[in-house]
C-alpha cells in the first residue's frame, strides 16, 4: 500500500474546499497542505502501527508487522517460531503486582478471546519475549 495516494486524495479535498474562495485563499489552502503533509504521513503510519497493534493482539499465534520500504508500507504476518507455550506445563508460579486499571483491560481483552486472565497473560508474555529479527530497522521520530 502506498501513502501517497491517500496525501494525495486530501490534498484533493482541500484544494476543492479553497476553490470557493479567492485566490488568497486557495493559496493560503496550498501552503498549509505542504506544511502538513509530512504530519499526515506520520499520521497514518501511527494508524497503520495500532491496527498492527491490536492485530496481533487477537491473533493466537504470530504477530502483525508494519513494513515500510520507500513510500511502500506492508503489513506482513509473522508467524510464531519454536515451540508454543501450549506445548509446556503450566508448573511455575509467580506472583505479580499491577494496576487495577491495568488488571481491568487484561481482563477484559481475555474476555474478548474467550480465554482465561492467565492463558492470555502467558501469550502475551511469550509474544513480548518471541524473538524478531532485526533487520535493518530505523528507531526515532520525524520532524517536520
Amino acid at each position: 500500500m502506498e501513502i501517497t495516494g491517500y496525501t494525495e486524495s486530501l490534498r484533493s479535498d482541500l484544494s476543492a474546499v479553497a476553490e470557493s474562495g479567492d485566490e488568497q485563499a486557495r493559496a493560503a489552502a496550498e501552503r498549509l497542505l505542504r506544511a502538513l503533509e509530512p504530519s499526515l504521513r506520520i499520521r497514518f503510519l501511527d494508524a497503520l502501527g495500532e491496527a498492527a497493534a491490536e492485530l496481533s493482539g487477537q491473533l493466537p499465534e504470530g504477530r502483525v508487522e508494519l513494513r515500510l520500504a520507500g513510500p511502500e508500507v506492508t503489513l506482513a504476518f509473522v508467524e510464531s517460531t519454536g515451540a508454543t507455550v501450549a506445548e509446556e506445563d503450566y508448573s511455575a508460579r509467580i506472583t505479580l503486582r499491577l494496576p487495577d486499571s491495568l488488571k481491568a483491560r487484561a481482563e477484559q481483552a481475555a474476555a474478548r478471546e474467550g480465554i482465561s486472565m492467565n492463558t492470555w497473560v502467558v501469550r502475551a508474555l511469550a509474544r513480548a519475549l518471541e524473538h524478531r529479527p532485526r533487520g535493518h530497522q530505523l528507531r526515532g521520530f520525524a520532524r517536520s
